[in-house]
């Protein structure tokens, strides 16, 4: 992701923008971001999310979408393009359009790796401030790992995290499970050189909103 130019926007030229764009951008504090493209793995964990997601939530009044739709962090006026989100019951638009949603309660992302620290970062304490959002998945793309954070009674989220294929993602707010196998069905990990490992973040289990 990255700044498109030093001028600022209203949210009201960045959406006409939007609209003639062929590349999609994010929007925050004045300022456009241009998302970058995504990898093979990267499309085919968001396929494999969708898939599986759709599959769970048959017949239960919620929704699946792809990265196409634009949500809107109303309270800190942050408008991105979730990989994967989850609506249960109606959509609330963005009043006078149909293109941006303000009340998932679930979004996934999967990691790149120009992007990992933003994802598990600044973009969750945006996400956390929308009051619908009961779950955030993180996958990343490059091995199997997945973290799992779920908003509790308290306000707080919990992080879980899963890197075995064989494993079950509960996510107690829609009453449905997700195989880690099956959001890495048909990716290929590239080969990991010593030299030039990732170093490793290992975030707080619990988070206070």
């Amino acid at each position: 992701m990255s700044q498109t130019s030093e001028k600022y926007y209203s949210p009201e030229e960045y959406l006409a923008l939007e609209e003639k764009s062929d590349r999609k951008s994010e929007y925050y504090n004045g300022i456009i971001y241009q998302m970058s493209g995504a990898t093979y793995n990267h499309n085919l964990i968001c396929s494999n999310a969708l898939f599986q997601l759709r599959l769970s939530l048959q017949g239960s009044g919620c929704r699946v979408i792809p990265s196409d739709m634009r949500v809107l962090v109303q309270d800190s006026e942050f408008y991105t393009y979730p990989d994967v989100s989850v609506i249960c019951g109606e959509p609330d638009f963005l009043q006078g359009r149909n293109d941006t949603i303000t009340n998932p309660i679930m979004l996934v992302e999967v990691l790149s790796p120009s992007t990992l620290n933003y994802d598990r970062g600044q973009k969750f304490v945006f996400y956390r401030s929308i009051e619908s959002l009961q779950i955030y998945l993180i996958i990343d793309q490059l091995e199997f790992s997945v973290e799992c954070y779920q908003k509790k009674d308290n306000h707080t989220w919990q992080l879980t995290t899963y890197n075995q294929p064989d494993q079950e993602i509960e996510l107690a707010g829609l009453g449905v499970s997700l195989k880690v196998s099956g959001l890495y069905e048909g990716v290929t990990f590239p080969a990991k050189s010593p030299k030039k490992r990732r170093e490793k973040i290992v975030p707080h289990p619990i988070i206070e909103n």
